[in-house]
């Protein structure tokens, strides 16, 4: 499973180099989370090095919080596109 992984990481940087910052996070962001996690907080917004994630309540704020640093490097990674920081935002609908 990680070697599939791996594998869809390299094939979607390599497909958005000419992508702007923000299309390739929210791109990556499925990929580096996973769908559980996809379903329940989404890319909302990308300026200066921060990513802005919509998720769906309290409980989902601590969990993302508790991942920031692994997400941060793989968002990085997979994106290709500088990210110094991840706001998370709670809302109601995803």
């Amino acid at each position: 499973m990680e070697r599939m992984r791996d594998l869809l990481r390299h094939g979607l940087a390599s497909s958005l180099r000419t992508s702007s910052a923000e299309d390739r996070m929210a791109a990556a962001w499925p990929v580096v989370c996973g769908a559980a996690i996809a379903e329940r907080a989404r890319v909302v917004g990308y300026e200066a090095g921060v990513l802005r994630v919509q998720v769906a309540g309290p409980a989902w704020l601590a969990q993302m919080q508790s991942m920031r640093p692994r997400l941060l490097r793989e968002l990085t990674r997979t994106a290709g596109a500088p990210l110094t920081d991840i706001l998370f935002l709670v809302g109601e609908e995803i």
